[in-house]
């Protein structure tokens, strides 16, 4: 009998789920109060993480970019992205704040809209997934303030990591197969 897409999502979450190494969650204590991880004792590594959104624009709004009197909101969303990557500790209660080594954010029309992508890099005893999702989110937040004006139907959507290295749970990809 065929799953639907429902169901084969359901199961695929609850597996990831209850793999053996994710039983408890890290911002948590064993009281369950929130609690920022303490990262003093972990080994210092190379870490990068790429994000991406994407920003569901109509016909009109695509063909307007160029003369937006705001200015060009794909510059302005790479600046905002990169920006937004450096305060993640101010805006996430329980990221650390790092000193980011690399930030790239770009931002491209492609049929439909623009897809933002980010990467984010350190050397350091944490990773910067955070500040890569953070980056892209706001870059694509950035696009909507910057053609709101033609368009309130606007939708961000697929904001979700592709890929992280370093660190000792090991890299991810979400391309992987």
């Amino acid at each position: 009998m065929a799953r639907t897409k429902k169901e084969r999502l359901s199961q695929h979450k609850t597996a990831r789920l209850s793999h053996p190494a994710r039983t408890r969650l890290s911002h948590f204590t064993a009281s369950g109060r929130a609690a920022m991880v303490d990262v003093s004792r972990k080994q210092s590594t190379h870490r990068t993480a790429t994000a991406s959104a994407f920003v569901e624009l109509s016909l009109a709004v695509l063909a307007a970019l160029p003369s937006n009197p705001k200015g060009n909101p794909l510059e302005v969303a790479r600046f905002a992205g990169i920006q937004a990557a450096k305060r993640t500790a101010n805006l996430i209660p329980m990221c650390h704040p790092l000193a980011l080594t690399h930030i790239d954010v770009q931002a491209a029309i492609v049929p439909g809209g623009v897809r933002i992508t980010s990467t984010v890099s350190t050397t350091g005893p944490t990773g910067v997934e955070m500040e890569a999702l953070t980056a892209a989110s706001i870059a694509a937040l950035t696009v909507y303030d910057m053609t709101k004006a033609l368009d309130k139907a606007i939708v961000i959507r697929d904001i979700r990591l592709e890929s992280k290295s370093g660190g000792k749970s090991g890299d991810f990809s979400r391309n992987k197969k």
